[in-house]
């Protein structure tokens, strides 16, 4: 029996523009700026040689049927061996899910990751992070997560694809700064970017608010067009607005998670005790998570 365990980051994107190539997926995803998370998915494999092939997935302890991604990834590494396999996969998400966290991608990396070496499929790293950003982008859950997923840190993806593709820069040092959510609820990613109507909205400002950030990529920059990106779309929710009009006068701008029912803000770490004080009024506990600065990893 052979055995894998890989972490990918969270990650909270704040704004984006949606770059479809219909001949390559490979260069299909988006550009977009956001911020990896300390907190992510853990994904653990077990193969083991079998009389019959077999698999099971597993998220947060409990068996799935309709694991979309990790299906649709697992399928891709069944289709280079020959020989039957049992196969276990355990996914531990961290974050809240269905709500812009990008636990799919980092569910569909982490996976990747693992299968390759436990399989001993023989790819290269690369390799295998463009395989989870295909199946991504097959199951429409997402656009950049998974190179996001792969590098970690506080950037600006600037050229769209896949890892080895896409093209990005990180802040040099956001290890002052830390991320302060409120989870309201979900909203699924794949519906919305199925909606015409929304699509415009993102690509008419959404490329111009990354060349701003590309340029000059700081943490109040980045929360000025994140927010003017949020209230352009027009997805705002009014648990998510309530967070907005308690904190703007407050001066600490707050904005809304790509795709999800969240309310999100980073500031530097000695403001965080004053801000978790000043949502005291809203009915949802914030949560405190540190960025990422290490990527999608082996543990």
């Amino acid at each position: 029996m052979s055995s894998a365990h890989v972490f990918a980051p969270g990650h909270l994107t704040g704004l984006f523009q949606i770059c479809i190539d219909l001949e390559d997926p490979l260069k299909t995803g988006a550009r977009g700026s956001g911020i990896s998370l300390t907190d992510g998915v853990h994904t653990r494999v077990k193969v083991e040689s079998s009389r019959k092939p077999s698999h099971s997935i597993y998220i947060n302890g409990e068996e799935m049927i309709d694991a979309n991604v990790s299906e649709n990834v697992l399928s891709k590494y069944l289709s280079m061996i020959h020989e039957p396999y049992n196969i276990l996969i355990h996914h531990t998400i961290e974050t809240p899910i269905t709500a812009g966290f990008g636990s799919s991608g980092g569910g569909a990396i982490s996976l990747s990751l693992a299968l390759n070496k436990a399989m001993d499929t023989g790819l290269s790293r690369t390799e295998a992070s463009q395989l989870a950003h295909v199946a991504e982008i097959e199951c429409k859950t997402g656009l950049g997560s998974v190179f996001a997923a792969d590098h970690g840190g506080f950037g600006v993806l600037y050229e769209p694809g896949a890892p080895g593709i896409g093209e990005g820069v990180l802040m040099e040092d956001p290890s002052g700064l830390e991320v302060i959510y409120l989870y309201f609820g979900p909203i699924h990613t794949k519906k919305a970017l199925s909606n015409p109507e929304l699509i415009v909205k993102i690509n008419q400002i959404g490329g111009s608010y990354v060349d701003e950030l590309h340029g000059d990529l700081t943490q109040e920059r980045f929360l000025k067009y994140a927010r003017k990106f949020t209230d352009h779309i027009g997805l705002v929710t009014p648990d998510v607005k309530k967070v907005f009009d308690l904190m703007d006068p407050e001066d600490y701008i707050f904005t809304m998670a790509m795709f999800g029912d969240v309310a999100y803000t980073v500031q530097p770490k000695e403001d965080i005790d004053k801000i978790l004080e000043l949502l005291d009024p809203i009915n949802c506990e914030p949560k405190v998570c540190g960025i990422d600065k290490n990527g999608t990893v082996f543990l």
